[in-house]
């Protein structure tokens, strides 16, 4: 299955992979404590930090169902709590999916790929 699809009394909508990725991708770099998003393939060891127009990359979408999954790869902030900024994406994905897409039955893993120094000001 390519997307998700919701059925009512005016129609079918479609919401495709992309689209679900795309606003997974912008919520969770609002959080703080996130440098950005990652590439899944990580060389030597070092995950390469992808730019605003590849956010999509570092998010993974599948659905099986009625449930949608989404594994989001990220890349943090030296010296914040872990599972605090974990705790925050999933939240801020989860509330965001629910807000615009009309989505329950989300379940959101947040994988750390890296962490890199960086002055958050």
């Amino acid at each position: 299955m390519t997307g998700k699809i919701i059925n009512n009394e005016l129609g079918s909508i479609h919401i495709s992979k992309e689209t679900i990725a795309t606003i997974a991708g912008l919520s969770a770099m609002e959080c703080y404590g996130i440098v950005g998003m990652a590439s899944q393939k990580v060389k030597d060891g070092i995950a390469e930090l992808l730019g605003w127009d590849n956010l999509t990359k570092g998010i993974i979408v599948d659905i099986k169902d009625d449930l949608v999954s989404i594994n989001i790869y990220v890349i943090v902030v030296y010296g914040i709590k872990i599972s605090e900024v974990a705790n925050n994406v999933i939240e801020k994905v989860k509330f965001s999916i629910k807000e615009m897409l009309d989505l329950d039955n989300v379940e959101i893993t947040v994988n750390i790929e890296g962490v890199r120094v960086n002055n958050l000001g």
